[in-house]
């Protein structure tokens, strides 16, 4: 899987200032936010700002996407009229708890996509409840647009009624499962939030502890964190070589003209090859 996906850093989407700063970042992505870090009042409002910052995808380094609220909110079918446009390269959908809510989402997609000529949006379903953590590997599996499981923990142990704690004792058996789960599905797995931003160190162990679970990067709420994030998320070399073959392939169908292909069995198109670019470069290899 020739994909870069070591941070994904969450940025509020009713503050101008960061949807501008966001624009340099080197976080692999940023996710404007339209859920936790949004009040109730300016979720209009933000979904204006980032229809406007995703009119100027150009002028961004990272992939862009956009976590709406919640299934359960009632305001994610407006979320998703809002910013379901060019620039997008993907939805955080938070607090899933079932097939159903994906394959609900999946239909209003499908439906804004036709009418706005868009190419299917991928998906990444956040993991914050025990209903979710039960259902996570038929969540993983349900849809060919779900591309990642993502762990968040806070609201996890808040429906445990569990305290947090920096070691999180109450959701080690979650943390655990949700990789394994994704991994049996063939997806992605990001790891929660490390909520200290003065504990470098902590943030460092977290992270090691991660990987070591099988997560493929953690998401983030500073650009300081970043720098610590990708060190310990260091593209593996099996992932070096299967990106330079998603290179050579996809330049290799370019020359015949042809839009997409394959690398042993699996589809390939612009969106891998510019991945793989990505993760070449990460490694000075590109």
């Amino acid at each position: 899987m020739s994909r870069l996906l070591r941070s994904l850093l969450f940025v509020p989407g009713n503050n101008q200032r960061f949807l501008e700063k966001a624009k340099t970042l080197s976080s692999d992505i940023v996710c404007f936010d339209l859920e936790d870090s949004v009040p109730l009042e300016e979720k209009k409002t933000a979904r204006n700002l980032i229809k406007s910052a995703l009119a100027k995808r150009s002028e961004y380094q990272p992939e862009i996407y956009i976590r709406t609220n919640s299934p359960a909110s009632g305001m994610i079918n407006d979320d998703l009229a809002a910013i379901v446009q060019k620039g997008i390269d993907g939805i955080v959908i938070p607090k899933v708890n079932n097939v159903s809510e994906i394959k609900k989402i999946e239909k209003t997609l499908a439906s804004l996509e036709k009418k706005r000529k868009l190419k299917p949006i991928e998906l990444m379903a956040s993991i914050e409840s025990a209903e979710g953590v039960v259902n996570a590997y038929p969540i993983a599996s349900s849809s060919k647009r779900v591309s990642t499981l993502v762990f968040g923990v806070f609201d996890l142990l808040n429906d445990l009624g569990v305290e947090y704690t920096k070691q999180a004792e109450g959701a080690k058996y979650a943390r655990a499962k949700i990789p394994i789960d994704a991994k049996a599905a063939g997806k992605y797995a990001l790891d929660a939030i490390w909520q200290d931003l003065n504990d470098t160190a902590g943030l460092e162990q977290d992270c090691t502890e991660a990987k070591s679970l099988g997560y493929t990067g953690k998401t983030i709420i500073h650009p300081n964190q970043i720098q610590a994030v990708h060190a310990t998320f260091h593209p593996t070399n099996y992932e070096i070589e299967w990106a330079r073959k998603v290179i050579s392939a996809y330049e290799s169908a370019k020359e015949k003209r042809k839009g997409a292909t394959k690398v042993e069995g699996k589809m390939i198109d612009e969106v891998h090859f510019k991945r793989a670019k990505a993760l070449l470069a990460s490694v000075g290899s590109a």
